[in-house]
């Protein structure tokens, strides 16, 4: 029971978090997968993964919290912010390999990890989960789970191939 008559009850807190949880997730994954944006979309995209996690700090589960850092370590990628990318994916990608994870969920780590390593520039790892992500994404059985996955793999730059260099980004 609220305190005070105009605050809300626990259960209204809940729900709020919940949809906000869900509406920053949601805008923050649909302004990753635009193919350009401003520098005020990029700006906005942190700021709704960082409150999309926030949110699912507060209701979530375990694999809210997992998918919220698939989220920032995906977000941190596309801005070029190698180590915090790779902190948030390295972090959801052991949490999402430890579990009896979906196969779109594992083909999802491996790419935001992949994602994450070539931010980094670390083509070991990047190389790897490039490979491994391709593979289960294209081995996604239901057509709307691999749709979902090409929106975001599509922005996963490809290793470059032996005695290439990758091309500066």
């Amino acid at each position: 029971m609220a305190d005070r008559p105009d605050q809300p009850s626990d259960d209204e807190l809940r729900r709020w978090h919940r949809r906000f949880a869900v509406e920053c997730n949601n805008r923050a994954w649909r302004l990753s997968e635009t193919p350009t944006r401003s520098p005020a979309e990029d700006t906005e995209m942190l700021y709704a993964a960082y409150a999309a996690a926030f949110h699912w700090s507060k209701v979530g589960t375990e694999l809210h919290a997992a998918r919220a850092q698939m989220l920032l370590g995906h977000i941190h990628a596309l801005l070029g912010h190698g180590e915090l990318a790779m902190h948030y994916a390295s972090a959801s990608f052991a949490y999402v390999s430890s579990q009896d994870s979906a196969e779109w969920e594992l083909a999802f780590a491996h790419a935001v990890l992949a994602n994450a390593a070539s931010a980094a520039k670390n083509a070991e790892i990047h190389s790897r989960h490039y490979a491994l992500a391709k593979a289960m994404g294209r081995g996604l059985s239901n057509a709307e789970e691999r749709e979902i996955f090409e929106a975001t793999f599509g922005h996963v730059p490809a290793p470059p191939t032996a005695g290439q260099e990758a091309a500066p980004g």
